[in-house]
């Protein structure tokens, strides 16, 4: 899985490329983590439009992230996602407490 993050004028937005499965997530997470930690964005968008397969490590990984944000005073969206997995998160109940876009 490839995360490509972006900062500018206290937003930010990470690209996210490839599968979200158990083993791919781990890494996402230290390099999303680390880049909240130290950038401190008030805004964190997830974009997942090159996400071509989330099982429910992805799930985790948004909602994790979504904790960290709000620790940290800020947000997280959810942007670009397809047709199927917006039915996952829809399922997980994700839509409730993340803006997906």
């Amino acid at each position: 899985m490839k995360v490509d993050i972006k900062s500018e004028k206290g937003a930010a937005i990470a690209v996210l490329g490839g599968e979200i499965d158990h083993h791919s997530a781990k890494a996402a997470r230290e390099q999303l983590d680390s880049f909240i930690i130290n950038m401190q964005p008030e805004v964190l968008a997830l974009d997942m439009s090159g996400i071509t397969f989330m099982d429910s490590s992805g799930i985790g990984l948004i909602m994790g992230r979504h904790k960290l944000m709000r620790e940290c005073g800020g947000r997280l969206e959810v942007t670009g996602v397809q047709e199927g997995i917006r039915r996952v998160l829809r399922l997980a109940g994700i839509e409730r407490i993340v803006k997906i876009s």
